[in-house]
Parts: C-alpha cells; sequence; structure tokens
C-alpha cells in the first residue's frame, strides 16, 4: 500500500508539533508512597515534522500510549516514554501532555472521619535531540478563602468561597516534587482546607479556622511566591488563585510567574 505520510513536500516548512490530542484512556499514576491508582486521563502526543516529509504516522502515536498507559506515571518514566516516542516515530523532538484526576484519603480534621478527593492534576514534557526532557507538573487544588475587608467591616460574619489555586512548576535538573507534596503544600495556602466528608464538629473547625485566618486571592498567590521560591528544586513555576465569589457575579484572581523557562527547543 502506498504510503503518503513519506513523501516528500515541496514547500519545505519545517513543522514543529504534529500529532493527536484529546485521547482519553485509563491510565496508572504512581503515588508517593509507591502505591499505583488508575484514573482516567486525556492525552496529547506530538512530533516534529521535517520540512521534507508529508505528514507524520499518527497510528504509532496512539501505539505509543497504548504501550505505555499501564506503566505507573512518573517523571522517570515520561522521560523513557518520550525517548521511545522519538525512536518509534524517527523524530528530532517529542512532546507529551496528560491531564487526570489523582486521588487522595483524607482524614477530616476533628472526627478523623477518611474519606477520597480528587484533584485535577497534570505533565507537560517535551524531549529534545540531545535526549533533554523538560518537564511541568501542575496541580489545581480546590481551598477556601475568607475575604479580610467583609470581616473586617462587619459586625458578624464575613463572605467565603471555594477558591482553586492552580500551580505548574518546573525543576532543575535532576530534581521534582510529587503530587502529593504540591498538593499537601497548595492546601495549607488558603483560609482553609477543604474536606469531602465533614461531621459537625469537623463543620465547625472549618468555619473558625477560615474565620480566623481570612486571605485575600492576592494573599494565597503571595504565600505560594514564598513557598516556591524558597524550594532550591525549583527553577520555573506560575501560580494562579482564582475564587468562585460568593457575593460577586464575577470572580476574583491573582496570579504570578517567576523563574527561567527553557527556551524551545
Amino acid at each position: 500500500m502506498n504510503d503518503v505520510q513519506s513523501r516528500a513536500d515541496e514547500r519545505q516548512v519545517d513543522l514543529q508539533q504534529v500529532g493527536i490530542r484529546r485521547v482519553e484512556l485509563p491510565w496508572h499514576i504512581a503515588g508517593h508512597d509507591g502505591s499505583v491508582q488508575v484514573t482516567t486521563a486525556m492525552a496529547h502526543l506530538a512530533v516534529d515534522l521535517p520540512a521534507d516529509l508529508k505528514g507524520t504516522h499518527m497510528s504509532r502515536l496512539v501505539e505509543v500510549l497504548e504501550a505505555w498507559k499501564d506503566r505507573p506515571l512518573t517523571p522517570a518514566v515520561v522521560g523513557d516514554m518520550l525517548r521511545a516516542t522519538r525512536v518509534r516515530l524517527e523524530a528530532s523532538r517529542a512532546h507529551l501532555g496528560i491531564t487526570f484526576t489523582y486521588f487522595k484519603e483524607k482524614a477530616a480534621p476533628v472526627s478523623g472521619q477518611r474519606s477520597t478527593m480528587g484533584y485535577a492534576c497534570g505533565v507537560e514534557a517535551t524531549i529534545s535531540g540531545d535526549n533533554h526532557v523538560d518537564m511541568t507538573l501542575a496541580v489545581n487544588v480546590p481551598i477556601t478563602t475568607v475575604c479580610p475587608c467583609s470581616k473586617e467591616i462587619s459586625v458578624a460574619g464575613a463572605h467565603n468561597q471555594r477558591a482553586w489555586l492552580r500551580l505548574r512548576v518546573q525543576f532543575v535538573d535532576g530534581a521534582s516534587m510529587t503530587f502529593e507534596e504540591m498538593i499537601a503544600a497548595g492546601e495549607t495556602l488558603g483560609s482553609c482546607e477543604i474536606y469531602p466528608l465533614v461531621k459537625r464538629a469537623d463543620e465547625k473547625y472549618v468555619t473558625e479556622r477560615g474565620y480566623f485566618n481570612p486571605k485575600f486571592v492576592e494573599d494565597v498567590v503571595r504565600d505560594a511566591v514564598v513557598w516556591l521560591r524558597g524550594d532550591a528544586r525549583v527553577r520555573w513555576f506560575r501560580a494562579e488563585c482564582e475564587a468562585d465569589e460568593s457575593i460577586h457575579l464575577h470572580n476574583a484572581y491573582a496570579a504570578q510567574e517567576e523563574g527561567e523557562a527553557p527556551p524551545p527547543r
């Protein structure tokens, strides 16, 4: 059968990424303690395309995802997967993105009752011709924020709402964090953590904890910046907090990006 993708292309235009997106698969994710959980992931995988080729072999990218979805995801496995992609597609560069829900068990703050909570997480990684891998880990941490201004001007109470702390972090060579570590640190930065299961004693704790620890979205992001600036493993980060405001139709947000992101390869 004719291989149209391998035919020559006369326009002489290199393409940086050619591949597949929105591939939904069950994926194995490695936990911080050596455990493995299976979750639903959305993946994209791409390679560069030389100017003299008409197209890439998309089916081979699907084959790569199928071959690696059962191997517990870690930074090392991501690097190995990208190297395998380069070989399979005979490419100079390869790019992988995976988003998924990471589940962890949480204990309520007073009753200690345990329940399961999911966090939106992700990995973005690119491998270049020298086999160097640039990787970004992402977590979306739900928190609560209590408005300091509302508390200051009110005789009783203060408006509070669910907020989202979104972190994207790149690390110096040879370093990383676990998703658990990023989530646990992020949960300390709001007015209070969110728990999937609370009894009355827990609800009292959460209400009072938030009230006595009011924070603007600006406060949350500044605390995230202080934490990430102080971690020697971090090369670059973006921290954003967005609050689903309870007394406004609009949301409030703040964001900060710092560090040296790697140049395109």
